[in-house]
């Protein structure tokens, strides 16, 4: 009996596809919260707060036809310091190196001059497919819906598809990463099957914390957190682990709004981060949270360096 002749699509069945995606969109369009919603765990912190994400965090999601690598990137938006111009030079490194760019839109928001400015700069990552994701649909209207496609469908030409979904809610989740993986080059995967994530778990730490002390704080603060971590030492008993971190801001103004009336604010800090270290590290956790400033680092190579970026 002779073998039926192989084709593209049979090998490609057969050995699955892997890549690079990475989403783009104003700030706040809900890049970090689909990240997390498709790799099924918190790779990405979220916050209302623009420019929560600082770093090409990689999410990884595995599916029966191969393997997504998720790359979430900060937003991109106009730099007003150091630090805002290397997190935009972050995201077009990023984009030139991905095999998918998904651009993200709010369904609650009209499409505006700053999603324009976006989908055209596209143009400049020419080896990239582009799918367009209209997001938060849980909060919009099906006549909202309805006029976001239509809206970004007409921002490009070259769309390889247009989906609506909800991260919260995870309606149509499914129905993009099947879209994502389609799109993929034929390849192994690219990570073992148990990893969720290539960030450090010192990173991941740092990153929580970061999050707890973002949530309450006014707006021009965000952008002045940075979070360093001495040291995680597992104790030899008792199943508990030190942990000894630097949250670091640019004034002493600053230094006294994190820490608040009699430290209570630095507590609750430690309170909700604790309680997402300790699930991460399996250990009940004895956190030291220390808050030091560092005059304008966002502006100053030296201390950017220092702070990792």
């Amino acid at each position: 009996m002779s073998e039926s002749p192989s084709t593209p699509e049979t090998d490609a069945a057969a050995e699955g596809r892997s890549g690079f995606v990475t989403f783009v969109g104003r700030p706040n369009v809900g890049k970090s919260t689909l990240t997390n919603a498709l790799v099924g765990e918190k790779v990405a912190i979220t916050s209302d707060k623009p420019q929560t994400t600082r770093r090409a965090i990689r999410g990884i999601l595995n599916r029966p036809g191969g393997q997504l690598v998720i790359v979430d990137t900060p937003g991109l938006h106009k730099p007003r310091t150091l630090l805002g111009q290397r997190l935009n030079d972050l995201v077009e490194q990023v984009l030139g190196d991905v095999d998918v760019i998904g651009f993200c839109v709010p369904a609650t928001e009209k499409v505006g001059p700053g999603d324009r400015r976006i989908a055209e700069s596209l143009n400049g990552y020419g080896r990239a497919k582009k799918v367009a994701i209209v997001t938060k649909t849980d909060a919009a209207s099906r006549d909202q819906i309805t006029e976001r496609l239509m809206e970004v469908d007409s921002l490009r030409e070259d769309w390889a598809a247009v989906i609506p979904l909800s991260a919260l809610t995870r309606d149509q989740l499914d129905v993009l990463s099947d879209e994502l993986l389609s799109l993929m080059p034929v390849g192994p995967a690219l990570y073992p099957d148990d990893v969720v994530t290539d960030e450090s778990t010192e990173d991941r730490i740092a990153e929580i914390i970061r999050e707890a002390a973002l949530e309450g704080v006014r707006d021009e603060l965000p952008h002045s957190i940075a979070v360093t971590i001495d040291d995680v030492a597992e104790r030899e008993e008792g199943g508990l682990t030190d942990v000894y971190a630097n949250i670091v801001v640019e004034r002493d103004s600053q230094k006294a709004i994190i820490i608040g009336h009699k430290g209570s604010r630095l507590r609750d800090v430690g309170t909700r981060a604790r309680a997402q270290i300790e699930p991460l590290l399996g250990t009940k956790v004895f956190l030291k949270l220390h808050v030091r400033v560092a005059k304008e680092w966002q502006r100053d190579p030296k201390q950017l360096g220092r702070l990792g970026f």
